[in-house]
């Protein structure tokens, strides 16, 4: 008998992306060396398991599955309505939520499907400014939230650099806004859900938490939990979550079938499986005491990295940090967020630039730059990591640092981060 040959066509369909695509493969391989060779203190960025990125990458990715769990529009869902159930059960029981819906592709479409489900368009709401804090999805002009819908926003107090509960009290009371969305960006600072949930019930209004900085910290009881208080819930699966890139939404049960109906037929068509099975993965492992313990050690890595650019007189809004992230002004240095950017990556160090309250730069220089740990925190970075980094960026952010500095400090980082190996096995 004959042995069959492998078709031309086949050994394409079975060629590795190397081969079939060297130029491709080679930004790929650029981006795990930065990767590697960087430390990631943006606060929204976390290094993922392979466990996740296997099941993003998994074969999943060629069914279609438009509809619900035993409600789909197509065949053969057999095997991903068990994906998709899974994925929703565990993070019902992650987060003890009433309703999940796990589809969402992002978590400004998680935002957008709790708007069309609670609102009508031009309806009034209540949020945090994006300069204070909020997030593109809670007002900008020039973002669908702020063309479909009008957006009031509450900030800061001047002096303290936190939320004025009592203020954004008096703000609902002379708006009557239909929504109020609570959570941030870029806030170091934990948030009273209950007191948001109070001020909401007193003007009628629903109230919407977009905990997508903080969900990883809810998950292992380090926030107040903003379930129990809340209309509903949103939140990214990346982040402190360390899962794919994508998004979710929880609510009460009477919200379910509305939730439901905004993301599909109303805002997408058919759910990406792959990464709705990198979700189950996530939500897995985000149970687990391992999880919790790295979420302690991130806000402790926070703290430590805080203390330290204080004690190099860098001045932090709200002089400090209760969680992830801190938000650091640097109008007292001489030196742009931007620059500061720019010159913390020279030396191996990623942040990105951020508006402080009351900024009198524009956006694209601002006069602050966003910090957090899940990423180096992940990698295994402890105290004394964060002791080293904290006077890395000291060095550079002088106003007198050379160029010769610059390169010092940059082995300096190098030499940090030979001891924490990013994906070996890649």
């Amino acid at each position: 008998m004959t042995e069959p040959t492998e078709s031309k066509t086949q050994a394409e369909f079975l060629a590795p992306l190397s081969e079939v695509d060297p130029a491709l493969a080679g930004l790929i391989g650029d981006e795990l060396t930065r990767q590697r060779r960087t430390v990631e203190l943006i606060a929204s960025e976390n290094f993922t398991s392979r466990a996740v990125l296997e099941a993003a990458s998994s074969i999943l990715t060629n069914k279609y599955a438009e509809g619900y769990p035993n409600a789909r529009y197509y065949g053969g869902c057999e095997v991903v309505d068990q994906v998709e159930t899974l994925a929703i059960e565990r993070c019902k029981e992650l987060f003890g939520a009433e309703h999940a819906n796990v589809q969402p592709h992002s978590g400004s479409t998680a935002n957008q499907a709790v708007y069309f489900a609670e609102l009508a368009l031009g309806d009034s709401i209540l949020a945090m400014k994006l300069d204070h804090g909020g997030h593109l999805t809670h007002g900008l002009k020039v973002n669908f939230s702020g063309r479909f819908y009008h957006f009031h926003s509450y900030g800061l107090d001047r002096e303290t650099g936190q939320l004025n509960y009592d203020d954004i009290e008096r703000q609902a009371q002379d708006l009557k806004p239909a929504l109020i969305v609570a959570g941030a960006s870029a806030y170091p600072r934990k948030i009273d859900f209950d007191r948001f949930a109070a001020i909401a019930r007193s003007v009628g209004a629903k109230l919407m938490v977009d905990m997508a900085h903080i969900a990883g910290l809810v998950a292992a009881g380090l926030h107040p939990d903003p379930l129990g208080p809340s209309d509903y819930v949103t939140t990214t699966t990346h982040k402190t979550l360390a899962g794919p890139r994508s998004g979710v939404i929880m609510c009460k049960q009477p919200y379910a079938k509305a939730v439901d109906k905004a993301i599909f037929p109303g805002l997408q068509g058919g759910p990406l499986m792959h990464i709705v099975a990198a979700k189950a993965a996530c939500f897995r492992l985000a149970a687990t005491d391992e999880f919790r313990e790295r979420q302690k050690q991130t806000v402790v890595n926070a703290a430590r990295l805080a203390e330290r650019l204080q004690e190099g007189g860098i001045n932090l809004v709200s002089g400090g940090t209760d969680n992830h992230l801190m938000l650091a002004d640097l109008s007292n240095t001489g030196i742009t967020g931007i620059e500061a950017e720019n010159r913390l990556e020279e030396v191996g160090i990623t942040v990105n630039k951020n508006a402080v309250p009351y900024d009198e730069l524009p956006p694209t220089v601002t006069s602050g730059i966003r910090i957090g740990t899940p990423a180096v925190t992940t990698r295994g970075f402890r105290e004394a990591e964060m002791d080293e980094i904290g006077a890395i960026m000291l060095a550079a952010l002088s106003p007198h640092v050379s160029a010769e500095e610059l390169k010092r400090l940059r082995q300096r980082t190098d030499d940090l981060l030979d001891g924490f190996p990013l994906y070996p096995h890649l």
